[in-house]
């Protein structure tokens, strides 16, 4: 499995609320939630991210309180993939049952910059900066891990897909 797009980067402590705003979580409809998506903090988001793009953070992304919806919006909006130095347990967690690819490389999150090209590799964990020629090593998912992400979720792997 692989992923290739444009960086949307963010800084420590992104919460679920700055994700995915408390006002609202009023739907269960993905569409909906990402056309909200990072709107308090980054009100341009939504019309600038394309399909596959990739989301950088720093430590502790994700942290706040321990609903799906985050990483719902998250991987609704079109990003295939976030990178950060650290993700709160809750958030990981969630994003693995929904099928939202995410590695921990805290060097990846210092040296990768907003708008810089970006592939990844889940098979080897490696991500590679385009744009600046780095590479950086993540520690790949384990197999389990990645039928769960590549049958978009924990309970499509359940159902027996992909």
């Amino acid at each position: 499995m692989k992923a290739n797009g444009t960086v949307h980067k963010y800084g420590n402590n992104i919460d679920t609320d700055v994700i995915i705003p408390a006002r609202y979580l009023n739907t269960q409809d993905h569409a909906e939630l990402a056309s909200h998506c990072m709107v308090d903090i980054d009100a341009d988001f939504v019309g600038r991210v394309k399909e596959g793009d990739i989301m950088v953070g720093g430590e502790n992304f994700g942290c706040g309180s321990s609903r799906e919806h985050a990483p719902i919006a998250i991987k609704a909006s079109g990003i295939s993939c976030v990178i950060a130095a650290t993700f709160a347990r809750i958030f990981y967690r969630n994003a693995i049952n929904i099928g939202l690819p995410i590695l921990e490389c805290p060097e990846a999150s210092k040296g990768i910059e907003a708008g810089d090209e970006v592939a990844v590799d889940f098979d080897s964990g490696v991500i590679t900066n385009v744009t600046k020629g780095e590479t950086y090593q993540a520690q790949p998912f384990p197999p389990f891990i990645q039928k769960i992400i590549r049958s978009g979720g924990l309970m499509n792997s359940i159902k027996g897909g992909k």
